[in-house]
């Protein structure tokens, strides 16, 4: 998708076009936003722990050197695939599988977060493998999230670009 951020259509390039960047909540965008999507995919695995601390490592030099470059974009996309990284491995902690809701996604809501009406599945034993990935994961999250350059970038792009 690139260019458009999270939640739009589009070809393009934020790289190239960061205006047309968007923040977004949370994960949004993070498997869309190219030329990123191609760059940190492959660097991001939860498996277990030490596949975790290699991968959360990796990302947080990505955005180090997003950071360095002035590629603030690059770095916001760096930092959601560290979240991303927490989220996913708290999910297969709390759910063996990793399915949190029953049932098939509704028609027409593939790609779209939530519930969409359906019940979440009952928690099992937590997978104290999966526990420790998230928390590696969310170190490495927290500590981006403590970059002053990087987050006052991210809130400056939210005020004049949405």
């Amino acid at each position: 998708m690139g260019g458009e951020g999270a939640g739009g259509g589009g070809a393009g390039d934020a790289r190239a076009r960061p205006e047309t960047y968007r923040v977004g909540r949370g994960e949004q965008g993070v498997l869309t936003v190219e030329p990123y999507k191609s760059e940190l995919l492959p660097l991001w695995r939860f498996r277990t722990p030490d596949v975790a601390r290699t991968s959360a490592d990796a990302l947080r030099a990505a955005f180090d050197t997003y950071l360095a470059d002035g590629d603030l974009v690059g770095a916001d996309m760096a930092r959601k695939f560290l979240q991303m990284g927490f989220t996913r491995a708290r999910r297969y902690a709390n759910h063996p599988g990793g399915r949190k809701y029953d049932g098939p996604v509704p028609a027409g809501r593939r790609g779209v977060s939530g519930a969409h009406g359906r019940a979440e599945l009952p928690r099992g034993p937590q997978d104290e493998t999966k526990a420790e990935s998230a928390r590696i994961f969310k170190e490495q999250w927290d500590g981006v999230e403590q970059v002053e350059a990087y987050t006052t970038w991210r809130a400056e792009h939210r005020r004049t670009h949405g």
